[in-house]
């Protein structure tokens, strides 16, 4: 592996660079959020805790 030129390792770092970024926009632009509904988010509840030292 020391012997490879510098160009082939130049290739090789933007190989795994565009990957990298091809695999962040996917997971970035492809996770479906699922929408809250209005009644739960004016439903939140407080709870008190009880702290007994």
């Amino acid at each position: 592996m020391p012997q490879m030129a510098p160009i082939s390792w130049l290739i090789l770092f933007f190989i795994f660079s565009v990957t990298l970024m091809i695999f962040n926009i996917l997971n970035y632009f492809c996770f479906i959020y699922s929408p809250m509904k209005i009644s739960q988010s004016l439903d939140i509840k407080t709870s008190k805790l009880n702290w007994k030292w």
